[in-house]
């Protein structure tokens, strides 16, 4: 079965590639890839904190999609608060509770594709765990690199394109 699920995203994997990059011949300006992987982390008693980094590269963005905080295996039915620390749109960093989990009546949270830039801290900040957190480390690679071909290929369409400008016939008798 873990074969299977391996196939089945790697032909995933290549589809979003396809589809990003252009299909069929039809050129874009900057192809475009994407790739897509697992992330997860548990916050407990004994690691209250997570911080998810990337490092810094060229063309790239990197988006941390969670789809959900669950209590695992091991947890006492007392409340777990779950906080986000981040950046906001003044790059001033904001810590803001996104679960309260607790065995007896809530044991997990879909927070549906819950979107964050990098760097993000995620905080137990009440109760003890512990607690997964899950979602997909989605990377955005925009390349403007055009190989020499490409751009010879490109001059010869614009000369083609181009058409000369004709000069304005004048009439001769019109106010």
């Amino acid at each position: 079965m873990a074969a299977g699920a391996a196939a089945a995203l790697a032909f995933l994997n290549q589809e979003s590639r396809a589809r990003a990059g252009g299909v069929g011949g039809l050129r874009v300006p900057a192809p475009v890839t994407m790739d897509s992987f697992f992330f997860g982390c548990e916050l407990s008693g004994h690691t209250r904190s997570f911080t998810f980094k990337v490092e810094e590269e060229d063309d790239t963005e990197h988006v941390l999609a969670l789809n959900m905080l669950c209590l695992t295996e091991g947890a006492t039915d007392e409340c777990n608060v779950v906080e986000v620390v981040a950046r906001d749109h003044d790059n001033q960093e904001i810590a803001v509770p996104v679960a309260n989990l607790r065995l007896s009546c809530q044991p997990m949270l879909s927070v549906d594709d819950f979107q964050l830039q990098p760097p993000v801290t995620f905080r137990l900040k009440s109760g003890s765990g512990p607690v997964r957190i899950t979602g997909r480390h989605q990377i955005v690679c925009i390349n403007n690199d055009l190989s020499e071909e490409e751009s010879d290929d490109e001059s010869e369409e614009d000369e083609i394109k181009l058409c000369g400008i004709l000069p304005a016939k004048k009439h001769r008798g019109r106010p």
